[in-house]
């Protein structure tokens, strides 16, 4: 416990899940992208509310929308990496989704699946992500062609497992 423990806590989490997703990208072909995928992270505005709401088991966005209605390090996140559905948002009336690259798809892809590896531990299945995924997708306000090619992806890995979802990814989306 305590605010060191946070700190160091926050700080594997996030490093992990970091390399995680780096390997996951550099095995589908985004060298980029996994090089850069969540450096923001490390930003003070992140970094410090991340330590603050830790819990280790999930994210601690979560833990701090339910303390004070609304994450800073979040709306900070969201606006500055394109592997997250919300940055795609434009307002309107009513508010578009605008569809998604397919790279940032495939990075959405890694991220997802990493980030269940990482909360999830001993009890990660290849269908993880794929029931995240389903258990939120009505608060998902995604472009419907982002939707398709992201359930299709965690709907692979589910049945075929991450080695061949991975040949998969190259062999069809990164030509």
């Amino acid at each position: 416990g305590g605010r060191m423990g946070r700190f160091f806590g926050h700080l594997k989490t996030i490093t992990l899940h970091k390399i995680r997703v780096t390997k996951l990208c550099f095995r589908c072909g985004l060298y980029k992208q996994g090089i850069l995928h969540d450096l923001s992270k490390y930003t003070p505005v992140e970094f410090l509310s991340g330590v603050k709401y830790y819990q280790g088991d999930r994210s601690p966005i979560n833990r701090e929308k339910e303390v004070i209605g609304y994450s800073l390090g979040w709306l900070h996140h969201k606006g500055r990496n394109k592997h997250h559905w919300e940055y795609w948002l434009d307002n309107g009336d009513p508010i578009k989704a605008i569809e998604m690259p397919v790279n940032y798809v495939i990075e959405m892809f890694c991220d997802r699946v990493a980030a269940c590896q990482t909360y999830q531990k001993e009890a990660y299945r290849d269908d993880s992500a794929l029931r995240y995924y389903l258990n939120g997708k009505s608060r998902c306000l995604m472009h419907e062609n982002t939707h398709a090619l992201l359930e299709e992806l965690l709907t692979y890995l589910s049945k075929h497992g991450l080695d061949e979802t991975i040949a998969y990814i190259r062999k069809h989306y990164r030509k």
